[in-house]
């Protein structure tokens, strides 16, 4: 029968106050609440929740601990599949994916997973975190290019097979897209990132920042002359794609990477730094990604007037639910079924308006999503002195072209099979430079499943 017990709602901060501070905007469960959401779980016998999380983690068994009161053993279950579940219990998409197949939300609302997860991350930050099982040095050594979500995870399993794990970051701050693409007020970083990144360094993981793997050192470099018997990147794809329209080279025309990493790898939304940051009175985000949602949000938050175009409908959104409904919440217009055909200079060659074209959707394209069409004559302009351009990224060509042996397809990612192995024997892959942007529990998944492939290779040397 199913449970008659409705959600238990989580608590946030007030959006007129949030909208001008990059605190968290969602305060989690305490203890109470997230016992009430976990007596919510059914503890079925085939788990469907398990079976579409990426890393498999075993959920049900965790919620009961949850119910049970016994925080210490829901985080070690939590640890057996996942380094950082107070960063997934934030910013990982369930509702597509445990939540999504939660048997609940047939007929309701699903227990939400994710808060219960990012409950018990947070309450082992806080209480010192868990003991963790390492296997005995096996004498190999294996290189991570990069510290965003595929590189920690790999880490972190390989750290517990008994490999020597060193982790070279190109920028000085670890976390990847952690750190430099998700605002604080998703994703606070020192009190959640650097904790969990710490959790991984506990584990034995050496990490060297402000090492460029191509320019500062080669993967022939790490393995011919440092002697590491394997390689994983995980350098995610931090290359920003523009539309190739008039006037994309104006002042005042960023890309959504620059913008998000100015503010929070350089916190340029803090008073205390000197980062500059060109935000203007009137911002056009372009793009319906989590990323726009990211950029549009802060420029918000930056006191500009922001908007979103977007040039499908709102149902084909590809941002989560959660941040859309914060976005609008925070009072932030949305221009659907927009479409970008030029940005218009003033006579100082700064922007002064983008220049659109009214959409109308005709049949499903590839991916399954109608295809956008232009409506004749429904051309307008929005006045705005700043144009971030939130399209997707691409990988950073740099270490392919630097690797003899690493192919890559058409447009950057590194050729790899569902293991993460590679066309350049001892050199694996996963995560974003692989798939282009995607989320940070699917990073992960493939930098776990890296892990095993490259014990695999290195039992066999």
């Amino acid at each position: 029968m199913a449970n008659k017990i409705p959600r238990v709602p989580v608590r946030e901060q007030d959006p007129v106050v949030r909208a001008s501070n990059f605190q968290e905007v969602c305060y989690g469960y305490d203890v109470r609440e997230a016992q009430l959401e976990a007596s919510r779980c059914l503890n079925c016998k085939k788990p469907r929740c398990v079976e579409n999380c990426p890393v498999s983690i075993k959920i049900p068994d965790f919620v009961m601990q949850v119910l049970a009161g016994d925080f210490r053993k829901a985080a070690e279950i939590i640890s057996m599949d996942s380094s950082l579940p107070s960063v997934c219990g934030r910013v990982c998409p369930q509702e597509i994916q445990c939540e999504g197949a939660c048997i609940l939300g047939i007929k309701g609302e699903p227990v939400a997973i994710g808060k219960l997860e990012r409950f018990v991350g947070d309450w082992s930050l806080e209480n010192g975190g868990i003991e963790t099982v390492i296997a005995p040095p096996n004498g190999r050594k294996v290189a991570i290019v990069g510290s965003g979500p595929a590189g920690l995870a790999c880490a972190t399993d390989l750290a517990k097979m008994g490999y020597t794990v060193k982790i070279f970051e190109a920028l000085h701050r670890v976390g990847g897209v952690l750190e430099y693409g998700i605002p604080e007020f998703r994703l606070p970083k020192d009190a959640v990132v650097a904790r969990e990144v710490d959790n991984v360094r506990k584990l034995g993981v050496e990490i060297e920042t402000d090492i460029i793997v191509g320019r500062t050192v080669t993967i022939d470099y790490l393995m011919d002359e440092e002697g590491y018997d394997a390689v994983f990147i995980g350098s995610g794809a931090g290359l920003p794609r523009f539309m190739g329209i008039p006037g994309e080279n104006l002042n005042g025309v960023v890309s959504a990477n620059e913008f998000l990493t100015r503010s929070n790898l350089m916190k340029a939304y803090d008073e205390e730094y000197d980062t500059p940051i060109y935000v203007g009175s009137r911002v056009v985000v372009v793009g319906g990604g989590n990323v726009a949602m990211d950029a549009v949000r802060t420029a918000k938050r930056l006191g500009a007037d922001a908007k979103i175009v977007y040039r499908r409908s709102e149902k084909e959104l590809p941002a989560r639910t959660e941040e859309v409904h914060h976005a609008k919440e925070e009072r932030i217009d949305f221009h659907m079924l927009t479409n970008p055909t030029e940005i218009v200079p003033n006579e100082k060659g700064w922007v002064h308006a983008i220049r659109c074209i009214r959409m109308e959707l005709g049949e499903p394209d590839e991916s399954g999503r109608r295809s956008p069409r232009p409506v004749e004559g429904s051309e307008f302009e929005i006045e705005c002195d700043v144009v971030i351009m939130a399209l997707g990224t691409s990988p950073n060509p740099l270490i392919a072209a630097t690797t003899p042996g690493l192919e890559t397809t058409r447009w950057g990612g590194v050729i790899a099979d569902e293991m993460g192995t590679t066309t350049r024997p001892g050199v694996f892959a996963g995560g974003d430079v692989v798939t282009g942007a995607a989320t940070v529990i699917l990073a992960m998944g493939a930098g776990r499943k890296a892990a095993r492939a490259i014990d695999e290779y290195c039992s066999k040397l």
